[in-house]
């Protein structure tokens, strides 16, 4: 399941190439000198990065394909040889999309938000943002079960691929090197920008949801939700388009609980005064 187009091991090659990509970009762009990020929003985004690639994702396709080996042992594999395109679309569908959803919906209800509070927590961007968040916010993530069905019944090659895709995608929109910048700022590449900011999420757009208030004209907190595809803020109605990025990012009257509370809660749980994860 791990080779595609002939490589092996082709989602660890695809990860690791992306992280030293954005991890190099940052550096030369002098992203790190200039960080509002601590060291606790450092050691948070390296736990939840291994927990969630090491332990989570992967205990989530062992679960489900030994649930699925024992209700439906028959379907094994039952869509291997459905066209590889409509695969790659299938995970279009069946996981970018209700990822949108359930990220919508953690803006919007309580117990959710405390799961994904983290994510919105930094103070500052960059390619380690998009990691943070719960434990408990990953391990009931929909679109991960559903994904997961998927490779049982033969569509694993597809989401090795579509993986590597999504994920250069998500880490590039968190990262500090604002790539798409050098699109807005060139009149001949502004009607490929358009194309761009519209059907992906870029830094601009999706530096707005995290931005710290909506009060400056920039962010958009309650909305460009799209992770893999910005398309589904546009047609849902959630979509904000300014081609510029906050000066402030985090969460306001933030009680900077400990990485732990907010990886583990509610395992563990805040002593903070004013903290929501008590």
């Amino acid at each position: 399941m791990n080779q595609v187009f002939g490589i092996n091991h082709f989602d660890i090659k695809g990860v690791s190439f992306i992280l030293l990509l954005f991890g190099i970009g940052e550096a030369l762009v002098g992203a790190y000198s200039r960080s509002k990020r601590s060291r606790q929003d450092y050691i948070m985004e390296l736990v939840s990065f291994s927990q969630l690639s090491v332990l989570i994702q992967p205990g989530v396709m062992l679960l489900v394909g030994f649930i699925c080996s024992h209700l439906i042992p028959g379907r094994q594999n039952r869509f291997l040889h459905v066209a590889f395109g409509l695969q790659f679309l299938f995970f279009i569908l069946a996981d970018d999309l209700p990822q949108y959803w359930w990220h919508r919906m953690a803006h919007n209800a309580t117990w959710l938000w405390k799961l994904h509070l983290a994510h919105h927590a930094s103070p500052g961007m960059g390619f380690g943002t998009a990691f943070r968040n719960a434990a408990l916010y990953y391990m009931l993530m929909p679109n991960i079960w559903i994904a997961s069905v998927a490779v049982y019944m033969g569509l694993g090659e597809a989401y090795v691929l579509y993986f590597v895709v999504k994920l250069f995608i998500v880490v590039g929109a968190h990262s500090e090197v604002r790539w798409d910048n050098f699109f807005y700022s060139r009149p001949w590449l502004l009607p490929l920008a358009w194309l761009l900011e519209h059907t992906i999420s870029t830094p601009a757009t999706h530096f707005a949801h995290h931005g710290k208030s909506d009060t400056d004209g920039v962010s958009n907190n309650n909305g460009n939700f799209g992770n893999m595809f910005f398309f589904w803020d546009i047609l849902f109605g959630t979509a904000k388009l300014t081609r510029r990025y906050p000066d402030d990012f985090g969460i306001e009257n933030d009680p900077n609980d400990p990485w732990y509370v907010m990886l583990y809660y509610p395992v563990s749980r805040s002593k903070k005064e004013g903290s929501m994860l008590k």
